[in-house]
């Protein structure tokens, strides 16, 4: 039986979604409680990774199960009783034989959140930024992305992407209404969101965009430089990558 998890994840604590040696991930603590449950050897595919510090609002896996041990409904309560804290699941699922949590993925959306009001509580969750900014400098410059590009200016050098090519539908900036984001404890945070959403995102490539638009915003780069950003697949010609920190995976669509 395959199943589909949807959840939620605190990753301060964690160097990311994906196992990796000698460092705590999602994925692992994921693994390990569904083995303990189910009774049987759990292995979970992810909708993609996220990097260490990076959190997410609903992220979705897939995992195969040969025992059924525990139906779908047992599973979210059995599993949110054992897991930390950090890790909340909202949904179980049987599907398909053939579902793919990754490869099935139409459209992934993420948000960023920049608190100008320095709110000490909005620390773990944001990117404490004391400049001002021109939000609708940004706008027009957020406007360059849509549609279909090679957005290898925003990746991390060293990835192994068979193409840097994505397909943004989605990028603005806005002011936040924590409510609304699902983020109540901000309530009060001076808060700027950007949202993208695209059919796939490159390693780091969110952060790195954060970063160029933020200098758009300080007037360090024209909103009309960003198409020759695109065009020049150069890392280097791009703003420095924002703390992962204040980077949301909001929703993963199929």
């Amino acid at each position: 039986m395959r199943y589909k998890i949807v959840l939620s994840y605190d990753g301060t604590s964690f160097s990311g979604w994906q196992i990796q040696p000698n460092a705590p991930s999602v994925q692992e603590c994921l693994q390990a409680a569904l083995s303990t449950l189910m009774g049987e050897e759990i292995s979970v595919t992810g909708a993609g990774r996220t990097d260490a510090g990076v959190h997410a609002i609903r992220y979705a896996a897939h995992f195969d199960s040969f025992s059924g041990r525990l139906g779908a409904n047992v599973l979210v309560c059995k599993l949110n009783a054992i897991l930390p804290v950090s890790v909340r699941v909202h949904e179980v699922s049987e599907v398909p034989d053939d579902f793919h949590a990754r490869f099935d993925a139409v459209s992934r959306s993420y948000m960023y959140l920049i608190d100008r009001g320095r709110n000490p509580f909005a620390v773990p969750w944001s990117w404490q930024c004391g400049y001002k900014l021109d939000m609708d400098a940004m706008n027009v410059a957020a406007r360059c992305l849509l549609g279909t590009h090679d957005f290898s200016c925003f990746e991390k050098t060293g990835g192994n992407n068979k193409t840097s090519v994505c397909t943004v539908t989605e990028a603005s900036w806005s002011v936040c209404d924590p409510f609304e984001s699902g983020l109540p404890f901000l309530h009060g945070s001076d808060l700027l969101v950007f949202r993208v959403s695209a059919d796939r995102f490159l390693r780091n490539m969110v952060r790195a965009i954060v970063g160029t638009l933020v200098e758009v915003g300080r007037g360090r780069r024209t909103p009309d430089s960003i198409p020759a950003l695109l065009d020049s697949h150069d890392r280097c010609c791009a703003g420095e990558s924002v703390p992962a920190r204040g980077l949301f995976l909001t929703d993963v669509e199929y």
